[in-house]
């Protein structure tokens, strides 16, 4: 199975004593429908950079570019989803993406405002029985290498609602994690990116990431 091919990963947390090849790659998700999924240039080589720093692991720097359809998907034990607009997944997409969140891959989805309208429905394709639940904030994702006692950091405001980490939870796993009004990409972005951004939010954004990584790693 998916899950135990992804139980080599646990190199996430040794410490080489040279120079060594990747132990793996995570991956941005191209989907279809129209929606910016290529936003957020920085964000996944930032991440990537903070969690080989902090976390002692051996990503590859530069992120990889998967589509639901590709049989490559269930090469990556991390996939980040972001954008702004249209999504959409055909049958045989869902049906695919459903068997790497079983298997044993983990789906980050953060909303970069204004994609909670579309993606509700496009992943009640993939998992029909199941609902968004938020997370209390005592789940392991807020507290692996970094704690995150009251959720997740708030980058931008938009409309100035709390942010808010939603799961989808399969056979009590979590399989997907779903960020809203909190904009957590981009505050993984180069600094400048955003002027209004401190140095602060960055760093408290990048720890958040991080978590999600050792957690989609080192969970059972």
């Amino acid at each position: 199975m998916l899950k135990t091919f992804f139980l080599s990963f646990f190199l996430l947390i040794t410490v080489a004593a040279a120079p060594v090849a990747p132990s793996f790659r995570i991956a941005k998700l191209h989907y279809g429908g129209g929606g910016d999924w290529y936003a957020n240039k920085t964000s996944l080589p930032n991440l990537i950079q903070f969690c080989n720093q902090t976390l002692k692991a051996n990503i590859a720097p530069d992120e990889a570019t998967v589509e639901l359809d590709s049989p490559e998907l269930f090469t990556y034990p991390f996939v980040h989803m972001t954008g702004h607009g249209n999504v959409s997944f055909t049958d045989a997409e869902a049906k695919n993406l459903r068997r790497y969140l079983i298997g044993g891959g983990f789906l980050h989805i953060d909303d970069n405002y204004g994609l909670d309208k579309f993606i509700r429905p496009e992943m009640k394709k993939v998992f029909p029985e199941l609902e968004f639940v938020e997370l209390p904030f005592s789940h392991p994702i807020y507290h692996q290498k970094f704690a995150f006692p009251r959720g997740l950091p708030k980058v931008h405001e938009h409309d100035g609602k709390r942010p808010q980490g939603f799961g989808l939870l399969y056979k009590g796993r979590l399989v997907c994690f779903y960020t809203f009004e909190c904009d957590l990409g981009n505050g993984w972005e180069d600094v400048g990116t955003y002027p209004e951004d401190t140095p602060a939010v960055h760093e408290a954004a990048l720890r958040m990431g991080a978590n999600l990584v050792a957690y989609a790693l080192t969970q059972d």
